[in-house]
């Protein structure tokens, strides 16, 4: 997995107002917490951030204050819901060789059986533990030529080496359902006017 670098710094001003003058300097607020420490407030650049929440689960190692050098997760994320720039960030503090618990994107590959059916991504990631600095970017299924009613659990899928499902191995991933049938809407239709002809 990769492993981004930041400058961090720690933040003394609290609020509302402060976060805004945060976020206008083109940076953003930030806790990192774990290990049974205090919360540590930080401020950390934008635009870095920003390029780097792109990776899921993006192994970031901070500079604070340049001072102390730290290894953390992105734990939670919060964005603007209309313009979508970041909001604040919590970090997860994680040492090397220490096993994680985190969300890995599911990615499907392949063609479905012929017929139209549907495959539902039942979880869109898949809770797995992990060492912190060896986090797999995804996990990818093939799904070619399932067909209606075919699943494929957590059990069924392949984890590379040294990680571990963190949820039911029965649980379902993914599934196929079969195409609706279009020609219902119509039927219900002509029961409709069937009805009224009735009535008159």
């Amino acid at each position: 997995m990769s492993e981004v670098k930041l400058s961090a710094e720690t933040r003394t001003e609290f609020g509302k107002g402060a976060a805004r003058r945060i976020r206008r300097a083109d940076k953003v607020p930030g806790v990192l917490y774990g290990h049974g420490s205090d919360p540590l407030h930080l401020t950390l650049p934008g635009h870095e951030l920003l390029l780097a929440l792109r990776t899921p689960n993006v192994l970031i190692a901070l500079d604070i204050d340049g001072k102390s050098n730290e290894l953390a997760i992105p734990k939670a994320v919060q964005r603007d819901a209309l313009k979508g720039f970041l909001v604040h960030v919590d970090l997860q503090l994680v040492q090397r060789g220490e096993k994680v618990n985190v969300e890995i994107p599911v990615v499907a590959e392949g063609e479905l059986a012929a017929g139209g059916n549907l495959l539902e991504h039942v979880l869109n990631a898949l809770p797995v533990e992990a060492e912190a600095t060896h986090i797999p970017e995804q996990v990818t299924v093939s799904v070619e030529g399932l067909a209606a009613g075919a699943s494929i659990l957590a059990k069924d899928i392949t984890l590379p080496n040294g990680v571990t499902l963190a949820v039911d191995e029965d649980a379902v991933v993914l599934q196929v359902l079969a195409a609706q049938a279009e020609e219902a809407p119509e039927g219900a239709e002509a029961e409709g006017e069937g009805e009224a002809a009735a009535e008159a």
